[in-house]
């Protein structure tokens, strides 16, 4: 019997160890893992660099509390703001905590320019912002918000891709535009550059922020440090995690100067948010992915990968209806059932996991090799054959 709680319909395996791009099960098979964490573990499983410094720093010091100066999260908010649009940098634990910073920065904002009532974000129906009682209201997921009545109130909500909709959305008490710059959770939808270029422009007219969810699609997942930096947008608000800390917990919210100078001593906290351990990990995660060398792989092999799984396609046009997303967040839309189509792929020792809209999302490490790829798409082509 589990004591654990029934929240989890947990796969009946479990595994030992894992290393690079593979998991070894307590049984002893190997399974190629292209979920690492739902895009958590950016480097893989125990990456040699981050496992040399999570011992070093282990025995120098874990956690003192934001109340002091912490050198480690010092270096890293420097690293972030001097690689992307940030003036500010506040470390949290994880995305939905970073999602939620980042709704109360937006009203905060407003608030510290004397429109408090201009307090209302904009999300997209369906999306995924966290677990918090802010970020499932923020969600307009009906199957996220049932039971957790009563309604968090602040949240208005458009239909993807239709700027109609969004543009009738829009009132004087809007603060915000939030939203995933690829839609992870609901189904690997990418928001194209120069539709994002149109929200800057909207939010610039109508004087309300730009969030742009980063944390499934940022940290180098797409190629690109963040996905909406071939956009050259700006925007005012990014909410980071997952890759960020490579395994570690880690969050962050990055910030202009109009926006971040509302955050004054006092109006928010986390008591083990960029904490000397989680800090050190960041760095080091950092300074590989942040490399040109390193983004420049991500988008040779993913081009290839997405290359051949568009092949498939093309192959089995009745089993499979849509590769989609960018770079290594990859969804695989099904005319079949996607559990089945999971289990299998399961079955062949290659880990995936699911999205809305009866996707399979492929999430590999960054730093896959080739090979590895080349086995993912052997298997993809197997369990497709097994359909006919």
């Amino acid at each position: 019997m589990s004591y654990l709680a029934k929240n989890y319909n947990r796969k009946k395996i479990s595994f030992k160890y894992g290393k690079g791009s593979y998991l070894y099960s307590l049984n002893g098979k190997k399974y190629l893992d292209f979920v690492q964490g739902i895009a958590v573990n950016s480097l893989g499983h125990a990456h040699p660099k981050l496992v040399n410094v999570i011992n070093k720093q282990a025995k120098k010091l874990w956690h003192v509390s934001n109340a002091f100066i912490i050198p480690e999260g010092e270096k890293l908010a420097r690293k972030l703001a001097q690689k992307t649009f940030a003036d500010y940098v506040m470390f949290q634990n994880s995305g939905t905590e970073a999602t939620e910073a980042a709704i109360k920065i937006a009203r905060r904002y407003f608030f510290s320019i004397g429109k408090p009532k201009k307090n209302r974000i904009l999300c997209i129906k369906n999306s995924f912002h966290g677990r918090t009682l802010a970020a499932i209201f923020a969600s307009g997921s009906k199957k996220m918000t049932e039971g957790f009545g009563p309604k968090v109130d602040g949240f208005d909500h458009f239909e993807f891709g239709n700027h109609q909709d969004l543009k009738k959305s829009i009132t004087n008490n809007t603060a915000a535009i939030m939203v995933e710059t690829i839609m992870g959770e609901g189904g690997i939808k990418v928001i194209p550059d120069w539709c994002l270029r149109e929200l800057r422009k909207i939010c610039n007219k109508k004087n309300i922020l730009l969030i742009l969810d980063e944390v499934q699609c940022g940290i180098g997942r797409t190629g690109d440090f963040f996905a909406f930096d071939k956009s050259r947008v700006k925007p005012d608000i990014v909410p980071i995690a997952k890759g960020i800390g490579g395994g570690f917990p880690i969050g962050a919210v990055l910030m202009n100067k109009k926006v971040g100078s509302c955050m004054t001593s006092g109006t928010h906290g986390s008591t083990f948010g960029g904490n000397p351990l989680a800090m050190s990990v960041g760095n080091a995660v950092f300074d590989i992915i942040s490399k040109k060398k390193f983004l420049k792989n991500i988008k040779y092999l993913s081009e290839y990968f997405f290359l051949n799984l568009n092949n498939l396609k093309e192959k089995y046009p009745k089993i499979i209806k849509e590769i989609r997303g960018k770079g290594f967040l990859i969804g695989i839309q099904l005319h079949t059932n996607q559990i089945n189509f999971i289990n299998k792929l399961m079955d062949q020792k290659l880990l995936t996991i699911k999205a809305a809209e009866n996707v399979v999302r492929i999430l590999p490490p960054l730093n896959v090799k080739k090979k590895e790829l080349d086995l993912a798409l052997k298997i993809l082509n197997k369990v497709c054959l097994s359909y006919d």
